[in-house]
């Protein structure tokens, strides 16, 4: 066992272990540390916790100290000039006719590197984009392409669900997300209805996965012929949260089907989950 704190350089961002050094630290704490990319002030995520050593990356990088006044005033002065950095940046980009969005603009804490980051369609040569703004700031200059769904996490907003971004708010990083899912879940293959703000699939599809496969488990699927107190039928709907099925009967199929609850009836031949190559193809785009 090791003792170890948890430390995040951004806001929902990834969090990274690092020694103590014989410090005892809460969340929220400020602190810095050396990073791959120099030194760099974070937030404790997760204060000073014993952890296995097989889970560590090693080496692990020892704490320097917990923030003072002095770092927290130069974090505050970063933000300003990131500020100042993104504005010019953006005016270059305009006048070099460059397709591509910038999104965001860090400085790393010892002025060392301002990283720029930016969305576009393809491939951008950005190289006399580069030479500018090394010109103008007189450092290391880094632009970094990103996807949609980390331009999502960086800028935030309101999800269709009316609550703030899942990626904004406590997912510490993204996992594949598939349509295959949207299906098992029972969702409309609507893209406009499964497709957060960045375009695309939700990421509350997954990490609601693992329950909708339990009860999948023991859910018939639509098409399973079962057995129900009313005779044999073939299932048409069903809910997997309320554990409800809709059954139309085989002696009168031209009646209205029959609701029954997944405990009163008998699986005699499952249904099965499948995408057509239509829908693999229509909704292929929106699992990037």
């Amino acid at each position: 066992m090791a003792e170890v704190i948890g430390v995040r350089f951004k806001n929902m961002g990834k969090v990274y272990y690092f020694d103590p050094n014989g410090e005892k630290l809460d969340s929220g704490d400020r602190v810095v540390v050396e990073t791959a990319r120099g030194v760099e002030c974070g937030e404790v995520a997760m204060a000073n916790r014993d952890v296995e050593e097989e889970s560590i990356v090693q080496p692990l990088k020892k704490l320097i100290r917990k923030a003072t006044k002095d770092d927290l005033r130069r974090v505050a002065e970063n933000e300003i000039k990131a500020k100042n950095a993104f504005t010019l940046c953006e005016k270059k980009i305009a006048e070099r006719g460059l397709e591509m969005k910038l999104v965001d603009v860090e400085y790393t804490f010892d002025n060392s590197k301002i990283l720029f980051y930016f969305t576009a369609d393809g491939r951008v040569d950005f190289r006399e984009l580069v030479k500018d703004l090394a010109g103008m700031f007189r450092t290391r200059i880094e632009l970094r392409q990103i996807g949609v769904r980390d331009e999502a996490k960086m800028i935030g907003g309101l999800g269709i669900c009316g609550r703030p971004f899942c990626c904004g708010s406590f997912l510490g990083g993204f996992q594949p997300v598939s349509i295959k899912m949207a299906k098992e879940q029972g969702l409309s293959l609507n893209p406009v209805k499964i497709s957060g703000t960045c375009g695309r699939l939700m990421c509350c599809l997954k990490y609601e996965q693992e329950a909708y496969l339990d009860l999948l488990r023991t859910t018939p699927k639509v098409n399973a012929v079962v057995s129900t107190p009313d005779g044999r039928g073939v299932v048409i709907d069903q809910n997997l949260l309320t554990g409800k099925l809709t059954v139309r009967l085989d002696k009168n199929p031209d009646a209205a089907p029959g609701i029954y609850k997944v405990k009163d009836v008998r699986v005699i031949r499952d249904g099965q989950i499948r995408l057509n190559k239509k829908e693999i193809e229509e909704f292929k785009k929106l699992e990037g």
